[in-house]
């Protein structure tokens, strides 16, 4: 196959992927420029290898410390992962091979119901059950819940900050005071909200990081509302011995050993979060964050004049809009050329206000969104 014909048929398949514009349903969203810029520039690294690459490597360690910082803890341990479901499995399996260590077996882990699949996936690959609590009329977890599902061979409890579907945050600080009197590890699943919380006007109202003593790891991810390439996340300890948990023998590279579950690494995703995270700065992930919230506000006020309320006043720039046959909607709205993704339980329309939706864009979408429910 020639160039010019092989560029044709990549433009075909092109043509089928959606354009962000047309998408209300995903967490992640169109890259800024300079991380596009710094992901190409950066295509062949291989931060697996970090001793080839000292570079992307040099990077790696500020974005780490950059997060750290957002996050409560400059000093913290980590490093850039896949994305929030390679963190999560980490996190874990930190906590699970300390605990092995010391002789425990069949142990058991505490989610909220309302967890991201990851820890399902948890289940299967570390061979460690999954208890999922309940949540409260606000669809956090419930903190009562949780102490019921606890017994002598729990070995983690994980809080959400940001919700896959409601965009919620759970009591941190409550189960942070339960961990510290249980000394028990706590997880915080910030995927989602770790880019939005610390931005938020009344941030002070959902501590989640690590300025809450018992948080023991967090998992956030910059290609979500951070802006970066695909894949980019990050996980984050407070102790580097967990970091260390993770550690195995590299003998023909030019590192010692490896942290991270995949050997080849993208050096290009650490470089595309580095740019970001230096050019925009708090500062300008705040405008980022405050444009997002001013078209959920604008969002939830539309939906409300046509008589649709929310299930919950958005925490963050996710949607959740009570509407009668919510899969008749969907397919509705679909044909009308708008993708929108449904919540488990309560059942809802969902919607995700990302930095490529435009003003222009909600009210085209409540225009459909009118016809579709008269």
């Amino acid at each position: 196959m020639d160039k010019e014909e092989l560029e044709r048929l990549l433009a075909d398949k092109k043509s089928k992927d959606l354009p962000y514009t047309r998408i209300l349903s995903s967490m992640c969203t169109y890259p800024h420029e300079v991380a596009v810029h710094a992901h190409e520039m950066f295509i062949e690294s291989n931060i697996g290898d970090s001793g080839l690459f000292k570079g992307t490597k040099e990077m790696e360690d500020e974005v780490i410390a950059i997060i750290g910082e957002l996050m409560g803890n400059s000093n913290a341990y980590g490093y850039i992962t896949t994305g929030g479901t390679e963190s999560n499995i980490q996190a874990i399996r930190a906590i699970r091979n300390s605990k092995r260590r010391e002789g425990l077996c069949d142990m058991n882990i505490i989610v909220p119901e309302t967890a991201h699949f990851s820890f399902d996936k948890i289940a299967d690959i570390l061979c460690i059950e999954v208890r999922k609590a309940g949540v409260d009329h606000q669809l956090r977890v419930d903190p009562e819940s949780v102490k019921e599902l606890m017994d002598e061979r729990t070995i983690c409890m994980v809080g959400i900050a940001g919700t896959t579907e409601f965009g919620q945050v759970d009591p941190i600080e409550e189960l942070s005071e339960i961990a510290k009197d249980e000394r028990i590890f706590l997880h915080v699943d910030a995927a989602f909200g770790g880019f939005v919380i610390p931005f938020l006007a009344d941030r002070d109202k959902y501590k989640f990081d690590f300025t809450l003593e018992g948080v023991s790891s967090i998992s956030i991810d910059p290609h979500k509302m951070g802006m970066s390439t695909i894949p980019a996340g990050c996980i984050l300890f407070r102790e580097e011995s967990y970091l260390k948990e993770l550690a195995v023998s590299t003998p023909y590279l030019t590192t010692k050993e490896q942290y991270s579950l995949t050997g080849t690494r993208s050096g290009a995703s650490v470089a595309a979060t580095f740019a970001v995270l230096k050019y925009l700065g708090k500062d300008g992930l705040k405008k980022v964050v405050d444009r997002c919230m001013s078209l959920t506000g604008l969002m939830v006020d539309g939906a409300k004049q046509m008589g649709i309320e929310p299930v919950i006043e958005p925490v963050m720039n996710v949607v959740t809009l009570r509407v009668n046959d919510v899969n008749g909607v969907v397919e509705a709205l679909r044909a009308k050329g708008w993708e929108v993704s449904t919540t488990r339980s309560p059942e809802a329309l969902r919607m995700v206000i990302m930095p490529h939706v435009t003003e222009e864009m909600v009210k085209s979408f409540l225009e459909a969104l009118n016809e579709v429910v008269r």
